[in-house]
């Protein structure tokens, strides 16, 4: 079993059901966020049990009916449940074909399969929906999935499942739901990081029509109403007659970089072949910085729950359901089996945003008014500035070389906060649980384990052959702002960092930024999209004055896709670039419209990341609370993005979603250079940070 999403839930039945009305019923334990992984899953359902893909009901996601893999992240679900459902399909046609092969009494060798239909060389026939098979057994080995020439929905384009309802409007989103007796919940936030509420008159809120009850527990306080705009009505009197203790407590915008470098860290090390001494005739050095970056999802999170008969029910657009439901039964003291926490979609989800915090606020305020669903919308504002943010990071690179000009020893060192702070583990809390009388520490985020791509060095580590390196983190033992899993993790500066440093090292070279990498490269794959990226985008043509052409590298975690991008930047009064394209293998294509879907997002969300969005924050909290504090890239922005897929089918199908984010950012910063000869390291790329660039010579 490769497959560790197999390894902890083995049962068959736990993954499919056959039904005799024709549907097969699939639980995986991945969830739909916009990433259409469900239809990739109901792809490889139906191709390995020969079925039509309209015959596959993928059911959302559930903690009392779906097998528990963890969280959905990481570009992993189709490596993962993908991987877990090919084993569990193939044993389950092997068990039906045995019994369709003894139900029509010949050789099941002689049997074909279309569309659930076992036929015999007679014309004789039976079906899934027909025989009866017990799968209340584990998976075993020996039934081996189809080999890659033998996909006939695999590496297909398919329509989408989610998207019909989203075009045409059908209820489909968790801020859909409207269950009888739906009462709606809002929630007042603290004014600043460590604020206490010293009093708060309720009056003003209980004289608001409609209001059924006012929650306060410490500095958590929320209202319940019957009608969503009494609620705001009433959420805007609470907030009036708060009395809130507030102090100082973050680091100055201005010298972000200099806070994160000497602060308290933990130091990890993750590679180091520095074993020799070397001399070294010229040495390069660049340090480069990101801001904090938020979530920003276009809808703000939800969240909805209702306490029945001492069980308690969630709908949320969690990453986790399962983590989820751990968190809440460590918080209130639960069994797990008193909870349900049920998936529904939200409209946006980059890693760890505030669907989880929505779900417990909902969760607090659901005892005042039992056996009635309550749903808790944030507003925009607490998305902006109460979400869990993408770390602020340094990155620091030094390389020395030989006096042939040949890089003799790389040093990269990493500061950042964690980069994972999800509900679930003991000291990763939801927000509300920081608030409530008897408060959880919100201690500092962790990063995920080296074995899973790492957090702040994730891509650290350069793709290239160097006889020399050094790499490390630093982790920060402190967390003024609170962090948190947001899409790609290290990989966006990380990349940024290390492209740009090899950019710098061809230019030194006196060779062309394409050709230099490749004469670095022996992963083959690597250079394969590499090259294809570079002809694709007619690389080294003359675009014009103030346009330049940059190229960007990596192997997402340096195990996942390979990913080029080559980016068309025009430099005058601002940045803007005019044009990516973009070459990825992610070994076998499940769906090859779904890849490309994946691949443009990640390099659109890396163009607005690396081009846009900073957070920005004073002494005591986060002041971008609105659109017109924290923009993004707007329709008008996007530019062409041509991607192309170099499929290998026989090699096993790696996660799109991730893999063009730190490529993108670090061509966009290259292809900067390339129209006007200035380095920019410090992001975002916003006019401010280029006359820095250029002031700083």
């Amino acid at each position: 079993m490769s497959s560790p999403s197999l390894e902890n839930n083995p049962r068959l039945d736990s993954w499919l059901t056959i039904e005799p009305g024709g549907r097969v019923l699939v639980r995986s334990g991945k969830v739909e966020l916009g990433q259409g992984v469900l239809t990739a899953l109901a792809q490889i359902v139906a191709d390995e049990l020969d079925v039509d893909l309209a015959r596959v009901a993928m059911v959302a996601a559930s903690t009392d009916a779906s097998p528990d893999e963890s969280y959905t992240a990481g570009s992993l679900s189709v490596q993962h449940s993908g991987g877990a459902l090919r084993a569990v399909c193939a044993q389950v046609r092997a068990l039906h074909l045995a019994a369709a092969a003894e139900a029509l009494r010949v050789p099941a060798g002689s049997l074909s399969v279309a569309d659930g239909e076992f036929v015999a060389p007679d014309g004789r026939r039976t079906s899934y929906w027909e025989l009866t098979v017990p799968l209340d057994a584990d998976v075993v080995p020996g039934s081996t999935p189809k080999g890659a020439g033998d996909h006939a929905v695999v590496g297909r384009s398919a329509l989408r499942l989610d998207v019909p309802d989203k075009v045409a409007g059908r209820p489909r989103f968790i801020h859909d739901l409207q269950p009888a007796g739906l009462l709606h919940g809002r929630v007042v936030r603290p004014p600043s990081r460590g604020a206490v509420l010293l009093s708060v008159d309720e009056s003003a809120a209980q004289r608001v029509p409609g209001v059924v009850a006012v929650v306060r527990d410490g500095s958590f306080l929320g209202v319940v109403a019957e009608r969503e705009e009494n609620a705001l009505r009433a959420l805007a009197a609470l907030q009036a007659g708060c009395a809130w203790k507030e102090q100082d407590s973050l680091p100055p915008e201005h010298a972000l970089a200099d806070f994160l470098v000497s602060a308290p860290t933990e130091e990890t090390v993750l590679s180091d072949t520095d074993t020799a001494a070397a001399s070294a005739a010229r040495s390069v050095r660049a340090r480069f910085a990101r801001p904090y970056l938020a979530h920003a999802s276009i809808a703000p999170s939800c969240g909805l729950a209702v306490w029945e008969g001492g069980r308690l029910s969630v709908w949320s657009h969690s990453q986790g359901i399962y983590k989820l439901r751990t968190a809440i039964c460590r918080l209130l003291e639960l069994a797990p089996e008193d909870v349900v926490v049920q998936h529904v979609e939200g409209a946006g989800c980059y890693g760890h945003n505030a669907a989880d915090d929505a779900a417990y606020d909902a969760v607090l305020l659901a005892p005042a008014v039992p056996g009635r669903p309550v749903r808790v919308v944030w507003t925009r504002e607490d998305e902006l500035s109460w979400g869990p943010l993408g770390p602020a990071m340094v990155v620091d690179i030094a390389v020395h070389l030989d006096d042939a000009g040949a890089v003799q020893r790389w040093q990269q060192d990493v500061w950042s906060n964690g980069h994972s702070h999800r509900p679930g583990p003991p000291g990763a809390p939801l927000l509300a649980a920081t608030h409530v009388e008897a408060a959880v520490p919100n201690l500092p985020a962790s990063d995920p384990p080296l074995q899973n791509g790492g957090g702040s060095g994730r891509n650290a580590v350069p793709l290239y052959d160097l006889p020399r390196q050094l790499v490390r983190t630093h982790r920060l033992q402190t967390m003024p702002l609170r962090t948190s899993a947001l899409r790609a993790l290290g990989a966006h500066l990380n990349v940024y960092a290390i492209e740009s440093v090899v950019d710098e090292l061809a230019v030194l070279a006196g060779e062309d930024p394409v050709g230099y990498r490749l004469g670095m490269l022996s992963d083959e794959r690597a250079r394969a999209v590499l090259t294809a990226a570079a002809e694709r985008a007619g690389w080294g043509s003359d675009r014009g004055p103030d346009v330049g052409l940059g190229v960007g590298l990596a192997r997402y975690k340096n195990r996942g896709a390979w990913c080029a991008v080559v980016a068309e930047v025009e430099a005058e009064t601002s940045v803007r670039v005019r044009r990516l394209t973009i070459a990825v293998d992610v070994g076998l294509v499940v769906n090859p419209d779904g890849v490309v879907n994946q691949i443009e997002g990640g390099a659109l969300q890396a163009l607005s990341w690396t081009t846009k969005e900073q957070v920005r924050f004073d002494a005591r909290t986060v002041t971008s609370r609105t659109w017109e504090d924290y923009p993004i890239l707007t329709f008008s922005e996007v530019p062409p993005v041509d991607v192309v897929l170099l499929d290998r089918p026989a090699e096993a199908s790696l996660g799109a979603g991730e893999a063009s984010i730190g490529p993108t950012a670090a061509a966009i910063g290259n292809a900067l250079y390339a129209a006007t000869g200035l380095r920019v390291r410090t992001l975002p790329l916003t006019s401010a940070n280029v006359v820095a660039a250029m002031d700083a010579g």
